[in-house]
């Protein structure tokens, strides 16, 4: 029951969004913030993000189960409950329930013990996330992703508004890094599993668009998340820069060469692209903290 409840909070997912909190706040603050301050603000964010997965499975429970990728997950099992299949560790209602726990918990932590400004974005992004993305445009449109994947750029405000109380400038070129960058990483994983979104009846670009759309979109998003990032460099300094400007180009390499292997008709391998992205992501957070610490 334990590791259903913990499923439910997707933390390979939260794991992605803190990776980018803590270097907001080091470039808040110019330098290494209180730990107890990222403690508490790492910890209040990874509920607030758990409460927006948990309500993700319970709200997209019905298309799970008709996706192999999502099949397992704890709300998903469509034979839960027939004769001769256990029940699930966790029901509908009970997930509904700890969902609303984590969100107003987080909460809690994140306005008493950091303050409000940040715990009103985490709400913010909650919010978003499962009524603008999940409820109102995963199932509607192909520009679900596009929009709806902003609510991963919440985090980065979170951290910024913890050490400063207030949204920067600074915060909202981070923000939008992870704003144009969000559509190739996950328009990669979509390519790869196509037919079960096709077949759960969530219209992702690559269900509605041929592989050459697709591509010259990622690479156009692509080529967008390098533009931000180098902006940064006033903010970050000169070693962020030359990182930034060394993981961009490998960035669009690996989108590149996602689009020639469709144009010459090979064997499309978008889960490189997805996992590049991944690394490009993490480690381009990690060159604004050695920006900042090596002193521009």
């Amino acid at each position: 029951m334990v590791r259903s409840y913990v499923a439910l909070t997707k933390p390979r997912i939260i794991e992605l969004l803190l990776v980018t909190t803590v270097p907001a706040m080091v470039l808040a603050q110019r330098g290494v913030p209180p730990l107890a301050l990222v403690v508490t603000t790492v910890g209040g964010g990874a509920l607030a993000a758990g409460s927006a997965n948990a309500l993700n499975c319970y709200f997209d429970r019905d298309i799970d189960a008709k996706m192999r990728r999502t099949a397992r997950r704890p709300l998903a099992s469509r034979d839960a409950g027939r004769e001769g299949h256990p029940r699930p560790a966790v029901t509908p209602r009970g997930a509904l329930a700890f969902a609303v726990v984590l969100g107003a918990v987080a909460t809690g932590i994140l306005g008493l013990m950091v303050n409000w400004p940040a715990a009103a974005l985490a709400d913010a992004a909650i919010a978003f996330y499962i009524v603008v993305y999940t409820l109102g445009l995963k199932r509607r449109t192909a520009s679900n992703i596009v929009v709806g994947g902003a609510a991963g750029c919440f985090p980065v405000l979170v951290g910024w508004a913890a050490v400063t109380g207030r949204v920067g400038l600074p915060a909202v070129l981070l923000a939008a890094v992870v704003f144009f960058w969000t559509p190739p990483h996950f328009w990669a994983l979509a390519m790869r599993y196509r037919d079960d979104y096709a077949r759960a009846g969530v219209p992702m670009l690559p269900v509605v668009a041929g592989p050459d759309v697709v591509t010259r979109k990622i690479l156009t998003y692509a080529w967008a998340t390098v533009a931000v990032s180098l902006t940064l460099t006033a903010y970050a300094g000169v070693v962020y820069g030359i990182c930034a400007a060394g993981l961009g180009g490998w960035f669009l390499l690996s989108a590149r060469r996602l689009q020639v292997e469709v144009s010459t008709g090979r064997t499309p391998r978008p889960m490189n692209l997805f996992h590049a992205s991944n690394n490009y992501l993490t480690l381009l957070f990690v060159a604004v903290v050695a920006g900042v610490l090596l002193g521009h």
